[in-house]
């Protein structure tokens, strides 16, 4: 299978390796005179990985577009629609596949991606997700995992599945994509206040920002129209343990630093999405506490540690 892999940077260059290693012909392409293009081109590996000769590595959008049965696309999440854009006008695009492998939502109108995507591409796109949890770093040293791949039209994720199924990455089928899509979004968000409690010194509340976490997007998944289950699956609870815990999670450690006043420089996609489901608690009239919390605190300059502590110290009422 001829596979197409947009975007360079840390999950991108892995989705290529990846990929590669389970014998597909791949093309990984980087915009001409990034730093995460300049550096694998000049050296074939960056901080994570080092990419076999076998991948072809190119500045080219339109040679690793018309070249391509399945494009995978690794990009920033606020970037994709401004992305898509450039891609509608390539030919063929309605024979392809396209795989969205980024966790987040558009900040300004709290839309999915898939939507974001199709409304620029058009309606008959194959658009599916790849999400669930996994580091670069654990996967590049042989830890397996789980992840999930869905999408609209059941044909076209299992095919998917079939494609990409591995000993590494198990893949299990999507049913639902709202589900899928916010779980995999705002997980990045309970990362971030997760990253805040361990700056402050309040990691034992973790376990309750968990429970909490999960009851507070399930009901906005189920206010948009999808299965409040799926929360409880891969692409939110199931991917915790890789943002709320792991070392390797941007989104945490991005919580951690702000505490601390430190600078943080890398990608945390849940900053924008804060904006995003703060966006969606007003369209759909549900209370977001925790990221309404993590706005007032990254937005409007409230005190941290009063804050997050309201969050747990409310008025007395039943859990369920």
């Amino acid at each position: 299978m001829n596979i197409s892999v947009l975007g360079c940077g840390r999950w991108g260059s892995f989705l290529a390796y990846y990929c590669n290693s389970i014998g597909h012909n791949v093309i990984l392409w980087g915009r001409k005179g990034s730093h995460n293009y300049s550096i694998l081109k000049q050296y074939r590996k960056n901080e994570y990985l080092t990419l076999p000769q076998e991948i072809c590595l190119s500045n080219s959008l339109e040679d690793a577009f018309t070249s391509a049965d399945i494009i995978i696309i690794s990009i920033s999440s606020q970037g994709l629609r401004g992305f898509a854009q450039k891609l509608s006008s390539m030919p063929d695009k309605e024979n392809k596949i396209f795989i969205l492998c980024m966790k987040g939502l558009e900040a300004s109108s709290g839309k999915r991606l898939t939507q974001v995507f199709k409304e620029e591409m058009g309606s008959n796109i194959n658009v599916a997700i790849w999400v669930g949890p996994g580091h670069v770093q654990d996967f590049v040293a042989g830890i397996p995992n789980c992840m999930v791949i869905g999408s609209e039209n059941i044909d076209i994720t299992k095919k998917l599945v079939g494609v990409l199924n591995s000993d590494l990455i198990r893949f299990y089928y999507g049913q639902d994509l709202i589900g899928n899509e916010i779980g995999a979004a705002s997980k990045n968000v309970i990362g971030i206040a997760a990253g805040m409690l361990d700056g402050l010194g309040y990691t034992s509340l973790k376990g309750a920002l968990m429970a909490r976490g999960t009851r507070e997007i399930s009901r906005l998944v189920r206010a948009m129209g999808g299965n409040d289950i799926t929360i409880y699956g891969l692409s939110h609870l199931g991917d915790y343990e890789a943002t709320l815990f792991s070392k390797h999670s941007h989104n945490r450690r991005f919580g951690e630093d702000f505490v601390k006043n430190k600078k943080f420089d890398k990608l945390a996609e849940g900053v924008s999405t804060i904006k995003a489901l703060v966006e969606l608690s007003k369209q759909y009239d549900i209370e977001l506490p925790i990221c309404n919390a993590l706005y007032k605190v990254i937005f409007e300059n409230k005190e941290v540690s009063r804050t997050l502590l309201d969050l747990f110290m409310r008025p007395l009422k039943f859990e369920f």
